[in-house]
């Protein structure tokens, strides 16, 4: 694990969080949840895109310990595709940029790739949930593109638990 610390922001500025040492994993999901929250996010006034050209969205998992928000706090709010869903997908509102995503009860948050500026945003290493991937998009393989999270996938989250003691 490095001590690198990384200061991701909204699209404005307001909004800040930072990132200590390395992710989880990097990864785009290609579920049907978050193609349908991608759709609703951009489509919010001055939002810009979620969705990449195959319907995917990136993000960067780190454990919850190694992140902090260090400025626009009070411009967060939730989004969630229903009253019980135990995702919620956090938005800086004056801007409208999706920041994270957090699974109730989760140890990790998993960040929108975006809020990294390409040249720093750490290699994509899957995809997930790919059978849900939109009609006619055909994924390459440069990394591997499982139909549903794999045993490695959840690997690396159980590991990450257990390295927060």
């Amino acid at each position: 694990m490095t001590d690198d610390t990384t200061r991701l922001t909204c699209t404005c500025g307001q909004a800040a969080m930072q990132v200590q040492g390395e992710p989880i994993v990097s990864v785009e999901c290609l579920c049907a949840d978050c193609q349908r929250a991608g759709d609703i996010l951009q489509s919010l006034p001055d939002a810009l895109p979620v969705l990449d050209h195959k319907g995917a969205t990136r993000f960067v998992l780190y454990r919850k310990d190694r992140v902090q928000f260090v400025a626009g706090q009070e411009n967060l709010r939730e989004h969630r595709l229903s009253e019980d869903s135990k995702t919620r997908r956090v938005v800086a509102t004056c801007c409208n940029t999706p920041m994270f995503l957090e699974f109730t009860g989760g140890h990790w948050l998993s960040i929108y790739g975006r809020r990294w500026p390409a040249a720093s945003l750490p290699p994509l290493e899957m995809r997930t949930m790919t059978r849900d991937k939109p009609h006619g998009v055909t994924l390459t393989d440069d990394v591997p593109n499982p139909n549903t999270h794999t045993v490695s996938f959840y690997l690396r989250l159980l590991r990450a638990w257990a390295a927060m003691g």
